[in-house]
Order: C-alpha cells, then structure tokens, then sequence
C-alpha cells in the first residue's frame, strides 16, 4: 500500500494525564503488573507536528525540558511513526517536532503521549485513516500509557493499563501539579514496589466504587477522599524529599495529594480556580519543587489542530 495523502504538515495537541487511582497487582511471569489504574487527562500539552521528510524518521524538540527527550529511536513518536508505516508497508519519511511542555520522566506519561500524538499526526499526514481500534492497538503496542493518551477524557486502565473503559466524569476538577527537579525512572519505581512488597499477600487491584462515584457526580470532596497511588511508597523510598512537597501543599489548602504515577511530580486536588493559584504559590514559595502548574481535568485526547488542507 501507498501513500495517497498530500498534506505539507499536520500538528497534534496531546493532554498529560494523572492517576487518580493507581493499583498494582504482584509483579507477573512477564515482568509486568496487572493495574487498575483510572486515568484523568488534564490541561497540559505537547504538540507533535509531522512534515514529510526523506530519509526516514528524524524528530527535534522544543520546550523547557527539551534537553532531556531524547532524539534516538528509543523517542516514542519515533517508534510510533515507524511501527504506523510498518503497518501500511510505506517508508516512515517524516519529520517529527515536539514542542515539549508536559513535565519529561515525571509520571505524567508525557512520552506516551508523544507517541500517540506521532501516531495520530502521521495517520492524518500520510492519508491512510487507519481505523481508530487499529490505532489504540497501535498504541498499546508502544506502551501502556500510550492508548489513554489517544483517548483522554476519563478511564480505567487494566492488564498492564492497556485495556480502557471510558468512565463519565461529571463536572471540571482543578488541579495543581508540583514539578521536582530529575526524574524518576518507572521501571526503577516498579521494582523498588517489588522490594517492598516482597514476601507480603499483594491484594488484585480494583478501582473502587467510590472514586468511580465521585468521578462520575463530579464532587472533588469525594474524589479527594478515594485518591490513591499503590506506587508512592516506592517513589518516596527513591526520592524522600517529594514528602516536603505533598506536605506544602495540603497544609496550603488542598484537598488532597499523591504521587503522579511514577513521579517525581506530585499532584494536588484542590476545590476551585482560587485554591490552585493559592496552592501554586505555596508550592513555589517553598522550594520543595523546580516549578509549579495548574490545570483543569478532563480534558480532551489526542486531537489534530493543526494541517494545511491537501494540495491538488
């Protein structure tokens, strides 16, 4: 197959994501764990513009963080490019800019998103409308997170998190979200889980009918309360100073915290537009984190925004 489109670029803007429930089964014969993981996107994006480009896939990046995405064919929009073009039997001849602005290595799965902005913004670019569950299938392939960044809205995510069920969310929740400096590294996480969980009974993973309830009457008081992330011991373990941060910012107000996935960012529910500026500033004025942001959930998955119409 070829391909047939003739559009000069297309740019995708792709949500981050926060775990508002993440739990973790016992390590599998796989080296992976089963999840039940509810996924919220939130208001912070990368855009992924692809441009046709001989040669093969080459991506560049823009942003705060841009020296630390690397450029290689380890880049997830770079293996999404080339796997999409597997597919279809094409050659994968893009160029793939990432204008980089979700925090990089700290647990807002902004690689995976990258790779599902790649994904959709080659599919559109090169004109082959592959079906939107060969996509997600696409994306699962890449990584766990990959399918929710595609989707966004509200999920849960279960088998290793690749597995979604789109869950209604009933009103905006506000969030602040508190960047540490470095990342961490989530297989380093997963195993130190492993560590201290070993010789114990790790209980199957659910999501619990409340924090589904409360997601679905969109009540943050309710959702504070059933937030949890089975990963933040592990995370606090490699990195002590993130329990400063979590501290600042319920004793400023919010109404709750946790570790973002992985980390190292953490996240705090607060109740309206006010107490985020109001935790944000706490966050800042205490030097417990490298910057931090605010932003609204849900918010939408992966969408085109940009892509000049084809030429005749």
């Amino acid at each position: 197959m070829s391909s047939t489109g003739t559009r000069t670029g297309v740019t995708v803007r792709v949500p981050a994501k926060v775990n508002v429930r993440l739990a973790v089964g016992g390590a599998r014969p796989d080296g992976y764990h089963d999840l039940a993981n509810v996924f919220l996107a939130v208001s912070l994006y990368d855009e992924v513009t692809a441009v046709r480009s001989p040669g093969g896939v080459r991506v560049s990046c823009s942003g705060p963080d841009a020296p630390q995405v690397p450029l290689d064919s380890t880049n997830l929009a770079a293996r999404a490019a080339e796997a999409l073009a597997a597919r279809h039997g094409i050659a994968p001849d893009v160029h793939l800019h990432i204008a980089k602005d979700i925090p990089v290595a700290g647990g807002m799965a902004g690689g995976s998103a990258d790779g599902a902005a790649a994904l959709l913004a080659c599919d559109t670019l090169w004109g082959l409308s592959t079906p939107r569950d060969e996509l997600l299938a696409l994306c699962a392939e890449l990584g766990s997170d990959v399918p929710f960044s595609l989707l966004g809205g509200a999920a849960l995510g279960t088998g290793r998190g690749e597995h979604l069920t789109p869950l209604p969310v009933g009103g905006d929740f506000h969030w602040v979200f508190a960047v540490a400096d470095g990342g961490l590294s989530t297989p380093a996480v997963y195993a130190e889980f492993d560590r201290l969980t070993a010789g114990t009974a790790v209980p199957p993973p659910v999501a619990t009918p409340a924090l589904l309830e409360a997601l679905r009457t969109g009540d943050p008081t309710a959702l504070a309360a059933t937030l949890a992330n089975d990963l933040q011991p592990a995370a606090l373990s490699l990195r002590p100073s993130l329990a400063a941060t979590l501290t600042t910012g319920t004793t400023a107000g919010a109404l709750a915290a946790l570790v973002s996935g992985s980390g190292p960012t953490t996240a705090f529910l607060v109740k309206d537009p006010e107490a985020a500026q109001s935790v944000a500033t706490a966050l800042l004025q205490s030097g417990t984190c490298r910057t931090a942001r605010v932003a609204t959930s849900p918010a939408e998955g992966a969408v085109v925004v940009g892509a000049p119409p084809r030429q005749s």
